[in-house]
């Protein structure tokens, strides 16, 4: 036997179990799990009315239609759909969401745009590329739970920024803004988690006072073609061009915003499709971070989003997507006003996938849902989307997943436990 094989009586016979507490980076110790990601397993339980995720609702998923796009991609291009691919995304993918974005006012080149596998990558490679530990992002309050997931791993620091019913109250910014943040993170349409949107005065003083601190912006938007009633508005990053001087029809991407979109809540969620408009110089260091995460988002998956996109059908799509939604937003807010007590309010959400309760103060919507989930129904406490979570009286609602009969019956029950704990 080699020498290097015989045992050594300095080691102890019996082996030794790795404790792998012991070997966890700081970062992974510190996370916590996602409350929406546990919450979502609830709606694999069919007694429960679950207001909780925030899903698509998948009677209207294109089935058919991305069954259809497989078998094409797999007959004309299965060689390439299996293959590797480059970081930045299939590049016919890519044209597609540049000419998509076109029609919302958002004029950007196809270098501007790297595909990620699903927008809460977005995030991550945005915390990879940005964040320092100690670095403060400024963002609304409350804001995306998944934002702080992302950017809590890289020990950001948050100043937040209360909302109301026209969103991030930008007269409360300044402030804020001298305290020297490396970005201002908002959801400008139907905001996650409130349903709020931010009204153009307040987006026209954003892009003003962003400019004068030189504080960049991320603009995150996977509802803003979800829109039931009101006008479009223009985006931040179209805003953001107007600003500083360039006339219509010029190319307005300056560089100054960053703009996440995703094809989650449009077309479906499964596909994982993301992606950030960013300035090149920013695109090289996302590709650099996303190599090193994944080397690249599903090929397959990117061409079979591309085949079922084409030719005009995810704006049909999206048409019908509005309506099956509207209805079921009408039918909560409907809910609402029967069966809850005045002392709560709501928001009204012009577009979007979610409502925002405030009960009274001294609520505790934790234990409020440990009720809910006794009656059959289930809501995100709001305390989640608050950075340093607290306990804030708050209930996220979501109303796309839900059939109006079952929103009724949820609405109905959750009043219940909402009034046995007001009487309490």
């Amino acid at each position: 036997m080699p020498p290097h094989l015989v045992a050594s009586s300095a080691f102890p016979e019996t082996a030794k179990e790795t404790r792998w507490s012991d070997r966890l980076a700081q970062r992974a110790v510190a996370s916590q799990a996602s409350v929406i990601r546990e919450l979502l397993k609830l709606t694999q339980k069919p007694d429960i009315i679950s207001f909780a995720g925030g899903l698509p609702a998948p009677e209207i998923f294109p089935v058919a239609e991305v069954r259809e796009a497989c078998e094409r991609v797999l007959r004309d291009h299965g060689a390439e759909a299996l293959q590797y691919s480059p970081t930045e995304g299939y590049p016919p993918l890519r044209e597609l969401l540049v000419r998509h974005m076109k029609r919302y006012g958002i004029d950007v080149d196809v270098p501007n745009v790297v595909v990620t596998t699903g927008s809460q990558q977005a995030l991550d490679l945005i915390g990879r590329v940005l964040i320092n530990p100690g670095d403060r992002v400024l963002c609304e309050e409350p804001t995306y739970l998944g934002a702080l997931q992302a950017w809590n791993a890289y020990q950001a620091q948050y100043l937040a920024v209360p909302i109301d019913d026209d969103g991030l109250r930008v007269e409360l910014l300044e402030q804020a803004m001298r305290a020297g943040p490396k970005f201002l993170y908002v959801l400008p349409n139907f905001q996650n988690p409130a349903g709020v949107t931010l009204s153009l005065d307040r987006r026209h003083a954003l892009v003003a006072m962003a400019s004068h601190y030189g504080v960049p912006i991320v603009e995150d938007d996977p509802y803003g073609q979800l829109r039931y009633e009101g006008e479009h508005l223009p985006s931040i990053v179209a805003l953001d061009a107007e600003f500083h001087g360039c006339a219509h029809g010029e190319r307005t991407f300056r560089g100054d915003v960053l703009y996440l979109g995703t094809l989650s809540k449009t077309l479906a969620p499964g596909l994982r499709i993301g992606w950030i408009v960013a300035p090149e110089e920013i695109v090289k260091r996302i590709v650099q971070m996303k190599q090193g995460a994944d080397l690249h988002s599903s090929t397959f998956a990117q061409a079979v989003a591309y085949e079922v996109a084409r030719g005009g059908f995810l704006d049909r799509h999206v048409q019908h997507i509005r309506s099956v939604y509207r209805e079921r937003r009408d039918a909560m807010l409907a809910a609402l006003d029967r069966w809850f007590p005045r002392t709560v309010r709501w928001t009204r959400p012009q577009g979007g996938l979610f409502l925002w309760l405030s009960l009274p103060e001294g609520v505790n919507t934790t234990e409020l849902l440990h009720d809910a989930l006794a009656e059959k129904v289930a809501f995100v406490p709001g305390g989640s989307f608050f950075p340093g979570r607290v306990d804030a009286p708050h209930c996220r609602l979501n109303f796309s997943h839900s059939s109006p009969d079952r929103i009724e019956e949820g609405i109905r029950r959750l009043s219940l436990v909402v009034a046995r704990r007001l009487r309490a």
